[in-house]
């Protein structure tokens, strides 16, 4: 089964790149974030027609995640736990029954932080625990959790082409990377620093000439579950999408695992 996650970066001006994309990959389970739609006005039509459910969780403008899928899910839960008056639109969960059980993917969409010195860092900082609050709750269960999208986190100095262009930001500021730590610390995986661990970006700028010259950095991520990663096979970026015409400024990243449909 492969699985992806992709921040789209508005669906319904990228939607012709999105299925280009679905037909050459092949995803069986993709998490999009940064929609940028609400949830009616959302392009569904061409995708169902390539053989996918759709999930999405939209708000005007800005934010919103989906999950595509071949199988149809059991359930979805639509929020991140933790806080009521929150309305971003950020978080979905999809559970899914596969040949070995219970399958749970979730399309996260974590916060960005900036600028520092307003409201949206202590923002990222409290759903960030919140998010580790919820991984908790769930690697309870002792099943398959992959935790997909854009974290919006640098974690190391080698995840970006230049640490002094980052170090005030709040995709890599001090405390941003320690609450990711957190959330890896409590058991779980990232799939592509597992299988390499060579410098591989997930986001080019569209200014400055960042995509040509390789200004990049990770901050696209799967985060398994010890049942997930043991069903790990394979991981690629797909960093040949962001050469496509009107591209999103990030690429998919995808995982082979050994679970049956």
């Amino acid at each position: 089964m492969k699985i992806a996650t992709w921040n789209i970066n508005g669906v319904k001006a990228r939607i012709d790149t999105l299925l280009s994309w679905l037909k050459e990959s092949n995803p069986d389970i993709v998490c999009l974030q940064e929609i940028k739609s609400v949830d009616e006005g959302f392009p569904r039509a061409d995708i169902e027609a390539l053989g996918y459910n759709l999930e999405t969780h939209g708000q005007k403008g800005f934010n919103g995640v989906a999950i595509l899928s071949k199988i149809r899910p059991d359930e979805v839960t639509r929020g991140l736990p933790g806080d009521n008056a929150d309305e971003q639109s950020r978080f979905m969960e999809a559970v899914f029954s596969v040949g070995t059980g219970v399958l749970r993917v979730c399309s996260i969409y974590l916060p960005n932080g900036n600028p520092v010195d307003t409201e949206k860092y202590p923002y990222k900082l409290s759903w960030m625990e919140r998010l580790y609050a919820f991984t908790e709750s769930r690697l309870a269960l002792e099943e398959p959790l992959i935790l997909a999208g854009d974290y919006n986190v640098i974690p190391q100095p080698h995840d970006c082409w230049d640490v002094k262009v980052w170090q005030n930001d709040a995709l890599y500021l001090p405390q941003t990377r320690q609450a990711f730590r957190r959330l890896h610390n409590l058991g779980l995986t990232d799939a592509i620093r597992t299988t390499s661990d060579s410098q591989n970006y997930t986001f080019w700028d569209y200014q400055a000439g960042c995509w040509p010259k390789n200004f990049g950095i990770r901050i696209d991520h799967l985060m398994l579950s010890p049942e997930a990663a043991d069903r790990l096979v394979s991981t690629g970026i797909e960093k040949h999408v962001r050469g496509w015409e009107k591209p999103s400024d990030h690429v998919p990243v995808a995982a082979e695992f050994a679970f049956a449909v």
